[in-house]
């Protein structure tokens, strides 16, 4: 069968500068442009292994680690059949909309126009009326994340998205992904890359033209895909937790893993994206949000739990356990005491115990000679000890039966407190089949 379409010039990822190697180019910005998280990788990197591994038509792709859709868009745009896990609800959501490419376009903004112009009468007739959160809700938000003006208009235009397209179905979920996206935009959030609130505060913002814009973009990417992208194949991701890929991929259906798990560091996940998912419902309350950082790999210590017993996976791997021992050494010989630095030792634990799970759950869903990509970083986010995540990794991989077929590098990138360069790296595993 022959390849996708994967033209030499797609394959430059990796020869690019260092700056262009995680950004998004312009001609990658179709769909891909819709939402994305600040950490995505960029969509050169999948057709870079996409051709490495020697894709063709009949190749089933899977992401076990999903995030907002990176690799299961780019596989959708190739002309391949794509599959996926993610277990944060709000990027679920994101990746979901993301492979729905079924929208009549002209209907698409027809209606996106008449709520725009309802909304906006409507703030002109009751400027001071405001929708607000529910309690339980706006305590999972940053303080002042989002102004009242900004966050009054994204509620009544949310407010009128759901009453005409809910019973409907059509474009509601495109409609709430825009909003959210403008959401985003209009709040008073920064990401470099750690999530905070910017000192200057917007007191308003074009919630509205904002929107309808993203409805635009969203427009003439369907159009030209529906032009020029090849016959579409399945591309589905399911909501769930990627330890247990066992649970929602069937048995030796998948050719090709390209996916980037979660660093093992102090970066929350859920806080990134936490303002559009209180504000689309997936978050209602505290103890929605522990459901939720449950179903996650433990990479930061804001996700570990009394019960988690994911080290169990790892007590044979001395290297671990080692690192693991040193970070708790240098907390107490800094004197660090806060609940969290506490934790930092089991995290890493955690971390790579989670991994080795979901290592070993998969197998059963490759088919022999199945190739797979994980991009993951070196980090030295836990009191500066230096953690080799992609050699680790591949250890892992190797003792549960993978062959390590090289790591590439990536990129480097500098660890702010340490003025250190970290690898980023692409661990390569092939899958030989049960022996």
């Amino acid at each position: 069968m022959a390849s996708p379409n994967l033209s030499d010039s797609d394959f430059l990822g990796l020869e690019l500068g260092h700056k262009a190697r995680n950004q998004l180019s312009h001609k990658d910005r179709a769909i891909h442009g819709w939402y994305r998280f600040v950490l995505s990788f960029p969509p050169h990197l999948v057709r870079h292994y996409l051709r490495q591994f020697q894709a063709t038509e009949e190749t089933v792709v899977l992401d076990p680690f999903a995030g907002t859709g990176t690799t299961l868009v780019e596989v959708k745009k190739l002309g391949l059949s794509a599959l996926g896990i993610e277990a944060n609800p709000m990027a679920h959501f994101a990746c979901s909309v993301k492979l729905d490419w079924s929208p009549d376009v002209e209907a698409l903004c027809q209606v996106a126009e008449t709520i725009a112009a309802t909304v906006r009468h409507e703030l002109g007739l009751m400027p001071n009326l405001a929708p607000t959160l529910a309690p339980d809700a706006t305590a999972l938000l940053f303080k002042d994340a989002i102004s009242p003006r900004p966050l009054q208009k994204v509620l009544m235009l949310l407010g009128h998205i759901d009453r005409v397209c809910q019973n409907s179905q059509g474009a509601w979920h495109h409609y709430r992904l825009a909003l959210a996206n403008s959401a985003v935009v209009a709040s008073n959030l920064r990401f470099a890359p750690e999530v905070s609130v910017a000192r200057k505060h917007k007191s308003d913002a074009q919630v509205i033209d904002h929107w309808l814009g993203q409805i635009q973009t969203m427009a003439g990417d369907l159009n030209g895909l529906n032009a020029h992208a090849p016959g579409a194949k399945p591309a589905i991701v399911q909501l769930g937790d990627a330890r247990q890929p066992h649970c929602h991929i069937a048995p030796g259906s998948v050719d090709v893993v390209i996916t980037s798990p979660p660093y093992p560091n102090e970066k929350d996940y859920t806080r990134t994206t936490r303002l559009e998912s209180v504000l689309l419902g997936f978050l209602e309350n505290k103890a929605g949000l522990q459901a939720v950082k449950h179903t996650f790999v433990r990479s930061n210590s804001r996700s570990v739990y009394r019960d988690d017993d994911d080290d169990r996976w790892i007590q044979n791997y001395p290297q671990i356990l080692d690192i693991a021992r040193t970070i708790e050494q240098r907390r107490a010989d800094l004197g660090k005491t806060s609940g969290f630095s506490r934790l930092y030792s089991r995290a890493t634990k955690l971390y790579f115990g989670g991994m080795a799970r979901h290592l070993a759950n998969l197998r059963s869903r490759l088919r022999p000679g199945a190739q797979l990509a994980y991009v993951v970083g070196e980090q030295a986010s836990y009191l500066q000890v230096h953690i080799p995540t992609g050699s680790l990794l591949a250890l892992i991989a190797q003792d549960l039966g993978y062959e390590l077929m090289g790591i590439d590098l990536f990129r480097t990138r500098r660890a702010s407190k340490t003025e250190v360069d970290l690898r980023e790296e692409v661990v390569l595993l092939r899958w030989p089949g049960a022996g």
